[in-house]
């Protein structure tokens, strides 16, 4: 039986970065993934693939709509969707053998398999051709992070009706596209598809696309992807979806409670996700899961048995890679004696349409509730030279400050490069600076970055300069 300061059980990039920074830390180390490649969801069939198809998509959309204005002539333009998957394909393989070479340089023991818990101090795992290893642990971090989520009548056959997963790997270009959820995943995927031609209809039960965001970069996206040939169907309640043998059919009701229905290709399910928790064996731990399923963790990410810890999208908060890294730093931390921490409300949160939207801090919406005195910058993206000369001019950015102290509350944009463009706002809002703070600092011309000084500006006495 091997021996272990710690055991990771999941290598997403939560799972690995723990297991990274337990090494640094001198303990010794156990990583456990049931795939044969590391890197979980994020690597092989979210964030990474999801971003390489996002940008060739927009290079073939840039070459279809936007060459001839930059005095660019080209013709016979193609997609080749599968040559666009091939690429992702190359692109995961190169990341997921990144974290490998990043296990062997730490010394962390990888085992590829099922890891379940026979007890709080003993994982077994159970390999692919059915062999068993027993690992003996004093800690262990529970990082198996989720999977698609989805509701009565609306389950994927993974044929017509879809997830992200299978939507990752088509082989085609549908004409039409049915999205069910108006959140980041939705969206991204369908951006990739409507880039390439497709038709694509977003079914949303709220009144507004990605509804978590703030209010104004919902209005602005809803008008940004309507210009690219998108359709919604806002406060609809998907009823049924099923496979017609060359399509499928959707039955929804609207508002009204009248029945709609309709049809297309394929139906895309995307109605967020939902913790991984399945072969666990949890009880034999003595671990307590929500009514949602999530592990259950103090303000430690601890569980109820105190050597065993949870992170990532398997506990509450945003499902986040970034936030899962965050959490497996802390905790490495935590165990070794250290003072770490993680504000929460400095996450940020990005959607990789193009423009992008980003966004840290508090929504508009949530400080009018909470019954915060604001003021309020924006600053359109129009207005900066960088924007006409790379002709990328939709968007707008908004800060949003206290109105008596000036301290940073939010800062909100629908911009290009705006997941770049947000760190500028979540450093600042780190050290509690002010509106007046970004104002006061030097920015390059021309960047878009300006967008943030001038909107920081508008939100001090409505001082904004180029509007």
């Amino acid at each position: 039986m091997s021996t272990y300061d710690i055991t990771i059980i999941g290598s997403g990039p939560g799972g690995y970065v723990a297991a990274i920074r337990c090494a640094q830390l001198g303990m010794k180390t156990a990583l456990i993934e049931k795939y044969n490649t590391l890197g979980g969801t994020c690597l092989n069939v979210g964030c990474i693939p999801s971003k390489a198809l996002l940008d060739s998509s927009e290079h073939f959309h840039n070459a279809t709509h936007n060459f001839d204005q930059h005095g660019i002539d080209v013709t016979g333009v193609k997609a080749n969707i599968e040559q666009m998957v091939k690429r992702k394909n190359d692109v995961v393989s190169q990341t997921c053998a990144g974290v490998k070479f990043l296990m062997d340089k730490n010394d962390i023991d990888v085992h590829h398999g099922l890891g379940s818990f026979v007890d709080k101090n003993t994982i077994k795992v159970v390999a692919e051709d059915k062999s068993e290893t027993t690992i003996s642990t004093k800690n262990v971090i529970i990082a198996t992070g989720s999977k698609p989520n989805f509701f009565p009548g609306m389950e994927p056959d993974k044929k017509r009706i879809i997830t992200s997963t299978e939507a990752l790997n088509m082989r085609e270009i549908p004409k039409k596209l049915l999205v069910i959820g108006g959140g980041v995943i939705g969206l991204e995927l369908g951006s990739v598809f409507g880039r390439l031609g497709t038709k694509v209809e977003v079914v949303e039960f709220a009144n507004r696309i990605v509804p978590t965001m703030d209010g104004t970069m919902s209005k602005e996206l809803a008008k940004v992807l309507k210009k690219e040939g998108f359709k919604f169907h806002l406060q609809h309640k998907v009823q049924s979806v099923t496979n017609t043998g060359k399509g499928v059919k959707l039955t929804a009701l609207n508002k009204k409670d009248e029945e709609v229905v309709l049809e297309a290709d394929y139906c895309l399910v995307a109605v967020g996700r939902k913790p991984f928790t399945a072969g666990l064996e949890l009880e034999n731990a003595g671990i307590k899961t929500n009514e949602r399923g999530q592990i259950e963790v103090n303000q430690n990410l601890q569980t109820n048995t105190p050597n065993i810890y949870a992170i990532g999208d398997v506990v509450r908060g945003a499902m986040l890679a970034h936030k899962a890294e965050e959490e497996g730093v802390f905790v490495a931390e935590q165990i070794a004696g250290q003072k770490p921490h993680i504000d929460y409300n400095l996450i940020p949160g990005v959607v990789y349409t193009w423009p992008e939207v980003a966004s840290v801090g508090k929504t508009e919406e949530e400080l009018k509730a909470a019954g915060k005195e604001i003021k309020i910058g924006q600053f359109p993206i129009k207005a900066l030279g960088r924007a006409r000369a790379s002709m990328d001019i939709l968007g707008t950015i908004k800060v949003i400050a206290d109105s008596v102290t000036d301290e940073l509350l939010g800062v909100h944009m629908i911009a290009p490069r705006a997941a770049d463009l947000i760190m500028e706002a979540v450093v600042a809002m780190e050290y509690r600076a002010s509106a007046e703070d970004i104002a006061r600092i030097c920015h390059p011309h021309p960047t878009y970055s300006e967008g943030v000084k001038e909107a920081a500006l508008a939100a001090t006495e409505d001082r904004a300069l180029h509007i």
